[in-house]
């Protein structure tokens, strides 16, 4: 029995249905997926839809709190949820590079089939390609994400008003970090776990308690502060964020200060930032720290008028500094 991935894997003859069905059937088994036909006919989902894909090269495959598999389902099943949506079902492309671990396959195959059942959401078609030795690095996956959208008003960057609370669900720059330390061997990162998780119980749960919610994003690559700049120019307005108050794990701050890192700007894969009316903040807040994954929700700052479009930090000691758009990318594949 082979313990290694090979090329007529992938080649759509035989070994390519004992890796479907051995792999993939096995532990995304849903009724819509095992019809095997070219597409997933869906029809339980009604307009207006919300769809999203991503690709996901992430290296390492697995680190503390997550890999590539829950990563790839946790992402879209988030970025579906942005725009007030109920993750429904999910596509997958895997691209597998030859000798690839069949083991290390499944395994990864089955962090995924886990994320997607702790989401609510199924796997009902997908597309799988092995390639040459060196023509990638091991494994890449895309996902394609549909759901129906509940929030009315739908939520959007360009929704942000004068007077929003600007709120986060949790801590920030774990999985930015988590992925440094475990690519680069940083026995003083140990304690760093990524974030990675799904939101879309709690976002459910916080438009329900709080009514309109202006904006829903969650700040990925860039992290918190890319992410508010795309939405104060989106939006046409400025934001002035509590240094303070936002919060960050002492283990993330120290990680940053030794390698002249600012958490700001790390990436996170199970955070989202929320921008609605004042007068709802403390609902949606009691809806976020009611969720596993929003115990540590604060509220940060306050959209402000000033149509320079910028964010602005309030310092712990007073002073301020704007938080600009990052040019470069201080970590690359951390998605």
């Amino acid at each position: 029995m082979d313990t290694c991935l090979l090329l007529d894997a992938g080649s759509g003859g035989l070994a390519s249905q004992r890796l479907t069905a051995q792999c993939f059937l096995r532990h995304f088994a849903n009724p819509l997926l095992a019809r095997l036909d070219d597409a997933a006919l869906l029809r339980d989902v009604h307009a207006p839809i919300a769809v999203s894909t991503d690709s996901y090269t992430v290296t390492p495959l697995l680190f503390p709190g997550g890999s590539i598999g829950t990563l790839a389902v946790h992402g879209t099943v988030n970025d579906v949820s942005m725009l007030g949506a109920r993750p429904q079902y999910i596509s997958c492309g895997f691209i597998l590079e030859e000798g690839l671990s069949l083991e290390l396959l499944e395994s990864l195959v089955q962090d995924m089939a886990g994320a997607a059942k702790e989401a609510g959401v199924l796997i009902v078609t997908g597309d799988t390609k092995v390639v040459p030795r060196g023509a990638c690095d091991k494994m890449f996956i895309n996902t394609t994400g549909i759901g129906s959208i509940f929030a009315d008003p739908t939520p959007s960057g360009h929704n942000a008003r004068v007077g929003d609370a600007v709120l986060v669900s949790g801590a920030l720059g774990d999985h930015g970090l988590t992925i440094m330390g475990s690519r680069e061997h940083l026995s003083f990162l140990s304690d760093v776990t990524s974030d990675s998780a799904p939101l879309n119980h709690m976002i459910a749960e916080v438009i329900n308690a709080a009514g309109p919610v202006h904006v829903l994003r969650d700040p990925t690559r860039g992290g918190l502060a890319a992410t508010l700049n795309e939405i104060s120019e989106q939006s046409g307005v400025s934001m002035l964020l509590e240094e303070e108050a936002i919060p960050v794990h002492e283990s993330v701050k120290s990680g940053c200060s030794f390698l002249g890192l600012d958490p700001l700007y790390l990436a996170n894969e199970g955070k989202c930032i929320c921008i609605l009316p004042e007068n709802r903040a403390e609902d949606a807040l009691a809806a976020m720290r009611a969720s596993p994954y929003g115990v540590e929700a604060a509220r940060i700052g306050t959209v402000v008028g000033d149509k320079a479009c910028r964010v602005t930090l309030q310092t712990r000691i007073g002073g301020r500094r704007i938080l600009s758009m990052p040019e470069g990318v201080p970590l690359p594949r951390i998605c």
